[in-house]
């Protein structure tokens, strides 16, 4: 998915993504690129996944400093079954 979103300017291959890996400071994502991400997570998840309800739950420093390990844990959280949450 972030091959899709950063499409020709961005180069994963030079980047060694990890949990700690940030979505602005070390991709260079924008905010109209964490929409496109929110889209392509709708797009693979459906509506259990709804990205823009959970940035719209953060602060701005908080949104500016996400990180993939993040975005993966409320990705889990949203899929696990309503008991297991």
């Amino acid at each position: 998915m972030l091959r899709a979103v950063l499409g020709d300017y961005g180069d994963l291959d030079d980047v060694g993504i990890t949990m700690g890996t940030r979505f602005h400071d070390d991709l260079d994502l924008e905010s109209i690129d964490l929409v496109t991400l929110g889209g392509h997570l709708q797009a693979r998840y459906g509506e259990s996944v709804n990205f823009a309800e959970y940035l719209a739950g953060l602060g701005l420093e908080e949104i500016i400093g996400l990180t993939v390990g993040q975005l993966v844990e409320h990705i889990a959280g949203c899929l696990r079954a309503p008991g297991e949450r």
